[in-house]
């Protein structure tokens, strides 16, 4: 298992560049390093000094990069859905349909990329992935994808068993799915093996998103006001995606009390500009990415006190949105929506009172 490490800022901090001499860094340290661009544009190609393509290429040793493109991961994840139908469905009707006549569609980038990232992280060929997306929200989107997912599996499965509908299918479900793929199923087992599989997939995407050894962030900015402000809400929208946040970097631009004030407890890094081709200089600049010190997780559940507590900074109570149906609670906080899922000592009970303490929204039940 590889760790994951990604950076968010506002477009134009030189998360790119930073990303690159993190690779390099990771590299030259003796990691196997596998750099992926999300940036389909020659300009990706142009800052790492080769010409990337979608199939991992040798940029020195150690160091390895990619550029994804989303039309052939679409072709490639077509074929693997080509070949579940093939594996489960008595009479498969995807095989008429070609990848390569496939468009891509609003939205499919991100959980291409995603799948993508896990796939190489499952090969054990790298030590350290060095992810450069978009940075903003869409990045955190991407990420949230396994929680958001395995919500919508687990809620309208409940609901579905639970109704009148689903009583009434009940014993006709076994009978049907016989027929129609290679074993039957059951209500209580919607989907079957390959539902069963994909649900454990979403899992552990979850677990290693919530796991700073596995995934984590850095904010990048240039410290003016917008790029601050931006990496602000992206921190505090970082947390509502499970997502750890271990420091803000400060690229071409010094330290000041104000931004350490803005940003605590996390640590702030100062790196120059680059001279010419010296990377040396930068890496050298840079955090160590595997040591996040003092850094708050996003989620912490107190049972002895029945307590959960949220890190939310960059958010004020005015706009933070607590609202509880049935055993999970659900919190807003600027665009983002998460869906906490109460341990067994506090499922099913309500919520007695919450309040907003030093950027933690503290939950009583």
């Amino acid at each position: 298992m590889a760790l994951i490490l990604t950076f968010l800022g506002k477009g134009g901090t030189g998360k790119t560049t930073v990303a690159i001499a993190a690779a390099k860094r990771f590299a030259s340290q003796g990691n196997r390093v596998l750099l992926v661009g999300q940036d389909s544009s020659p300009a990706f190609s142009l800052l790492v000094g080769a010409t990337v393509t979608c199939d991992p290429i040798e940029i020195g040793a150690n160091f390895k990069a990619v550029q994804l493109e989303s039309s052939v991961l679409l072709q490639r994840s077509w074929q693997q859905v080509k070949d579940l139908e093939a594996e489960y469905l008595r009479t498969p009707f995807f095989k008429e349909v070609y990848g390569e006549e496939l468009g891509v569609l609003p939205g499919m980038d991100s959980a291409l990329a995603l799948n993508a990232l896990r796939e190489y992280d499952a090969s054990n060929q790298y030590d350290v992935i060095v992810y450069d997306g978009r940075g903003d929200k869409d990045t955190l989107r991407m990420l949230g994808i396994p929680e958001i997912l395995s919500w919508y599996i687990r809620r309208f499965r409940g609901v579905l068993a639970e109704s009148e509908l689903g009583k009434a299918l009940s014993p006709f479900v076994q009978p049907v799915t016989s027929t129609v793929f290679n074993t039957g199923w059951s209500l209580d087992n919607v989907g079957g093996k390959p539902a069963e599989q994909a649900t454990d997939l979403l899992e552990r995407g979850k677990q290693s998103v919530g796991d700073p050894n596995r995934v984590i962030a850095y904010l990048v900015t240039t410290g003016d006001r917008p790029g601050v402000e931006t990496s602000r809400y992206l921190w505090g929208s970082a947390q509502q995606a499970g997502l750890t946040v271990g420091g803000l970097i400060c690229n071409l631009t010094p330290v000041t009390d104000e931004v350490v004030e803005q940003f605590a407890p996390l640590p702030v890094t100062s790196i120059p500009q680059m001279e010419g081709n010296d990377w040396q200089p930068l890496m050298d600049a840079l955090p160590d990415f595997k040591k996040p010190a003092g850094v708050p997780q996003p989620i912490e559940v107190d049972r002895v006190n029945s307590q959960v507590k949220l890190f939310l900074p960059g958010f004020d109570k005015k706009q933070v949105k607590l609202t509880q149906y049935g055993p999970e609670v659900t919190i807003e906080a600027g665009d983002q929506r998460r869906n906490i899922s109460l341990p067994a000592e506090l499922k099913g009970k309500a919520v007695k009172g919450a309040k907003f303490q030093q950027q933690f929204l503290i939950i009583s039940f």
